[in-house]
């Protein structure tokens, strides 16, 4: 299981050269007008693990394949997107489709880059792509919910548990907040998720800023980060600009060497994919051998049966046991056999909770 970001923000803010950096191709193209991406640009890139690479080198796998993240980039909103503005219903609809949203703001001055809104102030250009999504969601909600009342009449199950929350949810929207703010209990954020009200998913805010400022931020970053704290939210720093020189590096070592001379210890990429993985509640399990090591994404809280399930579904309707090493014992005794050894191996059944780097071997009969 992988995970889908849309990006979004206003035009200009960087949001196509850092998908083509994250995505290290041309497919979409940067350029310094509004809606230079007409149609939505999807990347799918490997999540960077050492883990992954360290267990390989101890089982001496042949192929090396890490979990994916996929981006889509979706075309600059304006004012009005709501409302059709700038091809706004098209790239609307296009945003209820991911699982989270990587919000690009703005945060470097460059007399050469126009802005949409006249001047740099990143939380006016978050306050003004966040109200277009209400007012979508708004229009959304006040059309089903009449539908959903009749058959709320009707003691339809589904609408007995969705109208509620849409009330809820409209509601809050009314109040100029977006639908992740509705209280809800787990059984009800699921319900919420099918709703698929766009400002009911996750925010990763991303600050784009210069160069000379992506170790150590400024005072607009800062202001963006506050906002994502009150939001319960989270907020990284990239400069797109080396992000791209970066994906266009050949070797490893050029590219480290890049990074450290301007004071940096990772890329943009592992940051977003750090953040996103945090919001997203996601966790990674492993599967290791001769023939390849293999990195794979279940939610946080997920059972055995469900990581054997991303796998194959015979693997999950089949399920016995899934044989378990920690990554920390696999690696302490230099491998499987080693763990063995040492007692290190478990064998987990149906209500075993997967662990953040867990090595797997699923055992089913189909």
């Amino acid at each position: 299981m992988g995970f889908k970001c849309g990006i979004v923000g206003l035009p200009n803010v960087g949001k196509s050269t850092l998908f083509n950096a994250l995505t290290a191709t041309a497919a979409a193209e940067a350029a310094n007008y509004p809606f230079c991406t007409i149609e939505p640009n999807i990347g799918r890139v490997g999540v960077p693990d050492k883990r992954l690479d360290e267990l390989a080198c101890l089982a001496n796998s042949a192929k090396i394949i890490p979990t994916q993240l996929e981006f889509v980039d979706i075309a600059g909103l304006v004012r009005g997107a709501s409302k059709g503005e700038g091809l706004g219903n098209q790239f609307l609809a296009h945003i209820r489709e991911v699982d989270a949203i990587v919000h690009v703001v703005r945060c470097f001055e460059n007399p050469d880059i126009a802005h949409v809104e006249g001047e740099i102030n990143p939380i006016r250009d978050i306050e003004v792509v966040e109200t277009e999504l209400m007012l979508a969601d708004m229009e959304s909600l006040e059309k089903r919910l009449p539908a959903s009342e009749k058959k709320l009449r009707a003691k339809d199950l589904e609408a007995l548990a969705q109208f509620p929350l849409m009330e809820r949810a409209l509601k809050l929207l009314k109040e100029g907040k977006p639908a992740r703010f509705v209280q809800s209990s787990p059984e009800e954020r699921e319900i919420l998720k099918h709703l698929q009200l766009i400002t009911s998913k996750p925010v990763l805010y991303v600050c784009n800023v210069a160069e000379e400022e992506a170790a150590t931020g400024n005072a607009l970053t800062e202001q963006v980060k506050e906002l994502a704290q009150r939001e319960g939210g989270q907020a990284a720093i990239v400069s797109a600009a080396i992000e791209a020189e970066v994906a266009s590096l050949d070797s490893e070592e050029e590219k480290t060497e890049f990074l450290q001379s301007l004071g940096l210890s990772e890329t943009g990429l592992a940051r977003v994919i750090r953040e996103g993985y945090a919001l997203l509640n996601l966790l990674t399990f492993f599967t290791i051998g001769p023939k390849e090591a293999r990195a794979w994404t279940v939610e946080k809280g997920a059972k055995a049966p469900q990581a054997a399930g991303v796998i194959h579904t015979d693997f999950e309707r089949g399920f016995i046991c899934a044989e378990t090493i920690s990554y920390a014992d696999y690696v302490a005794y230099k491998g499987e056999l080693g763990a063995k050894a040492a007692g290190k191996l478990r064998l987990e059944g149906r209500n075993y909770d997967v662990q953040d780097g867990d090595v797997f071997h699923f055992r089913f009969n189909v």
